[in-house]
């Protein structure tokens, strides 16, 4: 149970790290202008949550960490995902059911020149959403429940290297003394001192 614990959260964390970074790059709001000639802009989810893909990837790296920190750590990992994932379902959210002209404002200005919110939202015509920040909302709220699993869990869960200490503990140490060859080592040396000396050290 406890090795399923920590994998189940390790893989759960790392996926919605994964389908982040992955609808970052997604089309989540397109724009129509009402420049008579309605013109459609598309919005990527980097451009409507500029935290999207950054926060993303802290959370894959935070799950990969996840399969080797020790007690103290999964605790603030565990929370962080929980952090992690309330500030990007909040954000997504907002995206999702209010279509804010500050997440188009970049493509918009990027596509037209014309910066500034106010003169920005005189361009629109409409604003819509793709699929995706919902996709995403529901990603972010299964990141913070696999946060708070973390935080259940994780002192049940078992150490890493305990395997190999245990055998290293298990292993039989050579007993203490001198060595043969060590032995053999001070009688040359015995044997030098008493030729020095002018003594036959065969006697």
């Amino acid at each position: 149970m406890t090795r399923r614990a920590r994998l189940l959260s390790v893989v759960v964390i790392v996926l919605c790290g994964a389908i982040g970074v992955i609808s970052s790059t997604q089309t989540w709001l397109t724009v129509e202008l009402a420049d008579g000639a309605h013109h459609t802009l598309e919005v990527p989810g980097a451009s409507a949550v500029p935290v999207l893909a950054p926060l993303s990837l802290a959370v894959l790296a935070l799950g990969a960490a996840l399969s080797i920190v020790g007690l103290v750590l999964r605790y603030v990992f565990g929370a962080l995902a929980i952090l992690v994932g309330g500030t990007l379902a909040w954000l997504t959210a907002r995206v999702a059911f209010e279509h804010p002209v500050s997440a188009v404002a970049s493509v918009v200005t990027e596509s037209t020149g014309i910066a500034g919110q106010k003169s920005v939202a005189q361009l629109i015509a409409t604003i819509s959403a793709s699929g995706w920040p919902a996709v995403t909302l529901v990603v972010w709220a299964v990141l913070i429940v696999a946060g708070a699993f973390v935080l259940a869990t994780a002192r049940r869960w078992s150490g890493t290297g305990r395997r190999y200490r245990t055998e290293d503990a298990a292993r039989p140490t050579a007993p203490a003394g001198p060595r043969p060859h060590d032995a053999a080592g001070s009688h040359a040396i015995d044997d030098w001192d008493d030729l020095s000396r002018g003594e036959d050290p065969t006697a």
